[in-house]
């Protein structure tokens, strides 16, 4: 029996009130910087691109409490004090519902560290004074992304980028998994790309989420960098008017440039230059705002024609916000901080130094706890879903949300609201992959995480406004 096809189809999409700012948080020269155990440096010696903490405000229709959504262009958080001395201003500054604010660092492995712990590290002095300053131009930057939020339509289309690999690479030699371009194994090439348009149709802002370790730069690098964003920033600004690009870092757990872990800046420019096309080459494609596809009609010629034509439609306004947290155990070989602690001692090399003060910094965390309260943040607006989680998963987290949702644009975030650790398939335990060595969690972490992720998602679905049949979404 043939299936009738659908008649009628419109991209996702979500009306409402929303605002964009921007701050610069470029660090100084001369702070502490050392990013990666290999690098023979400590401080930064220069500047590549300048940082940015980009806020995105949503203020939903009947004078609901607002959402934020804000990405930093920082590596990560070592501890929750940190991470709490800047996400805690900007809750109570704002007056916002913890629910309602996601705060993302986009992971740049060249920028400053972020460690107040770290002042006696050549140039740590200097972290203080800039934490303050990130935390004030966070503020700011919400304050006026608020502040500025106008009637506005966001409208959601899915492309494809080949930037982003698998980094899961067995060692040719044995002996484990090394971080580094595995041809043989497929990677989610999915960049999705959301337009945001006034009433007017004018271009307010595009948001790119895409999952890929910024690590086009590697130890040899001495300059501070976005890296492959601030090239992909450039390029799509430059094709929208200006209109500011907020970069959102997905499920990227294992996914990473093929050519990285280089010195040389042109590499980080040119791995953003293949991301930024790829987001304007499916801005491209998109429908002009506030406008279906229908079918209208047969026409005779030398094949029968299907015609289909432009039509109004409109865009959903539910927003709701749904917070809860998952327990995940920690793995039996961590949950010992004593042993952690003598191995930090005795050791002299400065690489597994680096590594093991890591670890210590990850653990030290928890105290002595055995299990790990992972929050996770889930947001609904119109036919967006938004996921956030505060650790590093793999992207099977997103592909497998995707496929349950495909008639939604499915918004997948790391690094919210803190820095957690890496979430790998169970499969994947026992293989000897960095990312299950250093992660604090036992095998099985990530399909809890994606088990309670498909509980938010479909209790945010429960409050859906139901749609007619002839404007169901384009599949995201």
């Amino acid at each position: 029996m043939t299936r009738v096809p659908r008649l009628r189809v419109a991209e996702p999409s979500f009306a409402g009130d929303l605002g964009l700012a921007r701050r610069d948080i470029t660090p100084p020269v001369g702070i502490y910087a050392r990013m990666w155990g290999c690098a023979r440096h400590d401080v930064a010696e220069g500047i590549h691109r300048p940082l940015y903490v980009t806020a995105l405000a949503c203020r939903p229709p009947q004078g609901a409490a607002p959402f934020l959504l804000v990405s930093l262009d920082l590596g990560w958080w070592r501890s929750r004090a940190d991470e709490w001395f800047l996400r805690g201003a900007v809750l109570e500054a704002l007056g916002l519902d913890p629910a309602r604010l996601m705060l993302q660092t986009a992971h740049t492995h060249a920028g400053p560290a972020t460690s107040r712990d770290a002042g006696d590290k050549p140039g740590g002095d200097r972290i203080p004074a800039y934490l303050e300053h990130v935390r004030q131009a966070t503020v700011d930057a919400a304050r006026e992304a608020l502040a500025q939020a106008e009637p506005a339509l966001l409208t959601w289309a899915t492309g494809r980028c080949a930037l982003a690999v698998n980094r899961d690479l067995p060692h040719p030699d044995g002996g484990g998994v090394l971080c580094g371009y595995n041809p043989d194994q497929p990677a989610d090439d999915t960049i999705l790309v959301g337009r945001l348009t006034r009433a007017n149709s004018t271009e307010l802002a595009t948001l790119v989420n895409y999952a890929c370790h910024p690590t086009s730069l590697g130890g040899d690098n001495r300059r501070i960098s976005p890296d492959y964003i601030g090239a992909l920033r450039e390029v799509v600004e430059g094709a929208t008017g200006g209109a500011p690009c907020l970069f959102l870092q997905g499920a990227s757990g294992e996914l990473a440039p093929r050519r990285q872990y280089a010195g040389d800046v042109q590499v980080a420019d040119a791995n953003g230059r293949q991301v930024g096309y790829a987001a304007l080459s499916a801005l491209s494609g998109m429908l002009p705002p506030g406008q279906a596809l229908a079918f209208a009609g047969a026409q005779a010629s030398g094949a029968p024609l299907g015609i289909w034509q432009l039509v109004p439609t409109s865009a959903g306004d539910l927003c709701r916000c749904v917070q809860t947290r998952v327990v995940l155990p920690v793995k039996p070989e961590l949950q010992r901080v004593d042993q952690l602690a003598a191995r930090l001692a005795a050791c002299a090399d400065r690489v597994e130094r680096e590594r093991l003060e890591r670890a210590m910094q990850a653990r030290s965390d928890l105290g002595s706890a055995i299990e790990v309260d992972v929050p996770l943040w889930g947001w609904r607006w119109g036919d967006t879903l938004l996921f956030g989680t505060p650790a590093e998963a793999y992207s099977l987290l997103q592909r497998a949300l995707r496929r349950q949702f495909p008639h939604r644009a499915v918004v997948v975030l790391n690094m919210v609201n803190g820095h957690g650790s890496y979430l790998a398939p169970a499969s994947s335990y026992g293989t000897g992959t960095y990312q299950v060595d250093v992660s604090l969690y036992a095998a099985g972490g990530l399909e809890r995480v994606l088990a309670a992720c498909l509980d938010l998602a479909r209790e945010l679905e429960i409050a859906q406004t139901p749609r007619g049949a002839e404007d169901e979404p384009v599949p995201a």
